[in-house]
């Protein structure tokens, strides 16, 4: 009789030996699921990220241009020093594509913003490749989407009351940078990151 009972007791163990591993694998594929998604998204909004702040180092290198340009030549340079003048960014669209192609995904578009008063750039991205095959139905074709902002800040200050014709004093976060229009020549300006920053907006 005792072998009887013992039998009976594994006969209704199984059963819910059995439900209860199956609920752990779907518990694990379907954490695995939200891992691959979790992934890729990670890697979509790097791509932003790089992409946007391409888009705004190439619209900086256009500021320094037409900065040297104006420096001595128009009455309102000293505006490209504090982010009143807005690049054109021409060559925006380029430099987010390429990165964002270095980071295996393609370029939706590069919009330009405004964020907290300085100008920037939006990258929307995709990426090339999917979420993955998982128990989730229609991952294995989904692919994951991320924007970013990116802004150029300028980093120098000086008199607002400054005459554009004569030397003027730079302060650029402490390193002091002295622009004379009457003997000026383009080498002479520091590189782009001494003048300006280029960082993701948050």
């Amino acid at each position: 009789m005792t072998t009887h009972l013992l039998s009976d007791d594994r006969g209704q163990t199984l059963p819910i030996y059995i439900w209860l591993t199956g609920i752990l694998l779907f518990a694990a594929f379907a954490f695995f699921a939200f891992a691959q998604a979790a992934s890729a998204r990670n890697g979509a909004q790097s791509a932003a990220d790089a992409a946007a702040l391409a888009a705004a180092q190439d619209a900086r290198d256009e500021v320094m241009d037409r900065l040297g340009a104006a420096i001595g030549q128009d009455d309102n340079w000293l505006d490209w020093l504090d982010g009143k003048q807005n690049p054109v960014g021409a060559g925006t669209t380029a430099a987010a594509q390429q990165l964002a192609a270095e980071n295996d995904s393609s370029l939706q578009g590069v919009l330009q913003v405004t964020r907290n008063g300085f100008p920037g750039y939006q990258a929307d991205i995709q990426t090339n490749y999917t979420v993955g095959d998982s128990i989730i139905p229609g991952t294995e074709g989904m692919r994951a989407k991320a924007h970013a902002v990116a802004v150029i800040q300028p980093r120098c200050d000086f008199d607002l009351d400054a005459d554009p014709a004569k030397p003027v004093e730079l302060d650029c976060d402490g390193e002091i940078v002295n622009i004379d229009p009457g003997d000026f020549n383009q080498d002479d300006l520091p590189d782009a990151s001494v003048l300006f920053s280029v960082h993701l907006a948050e």
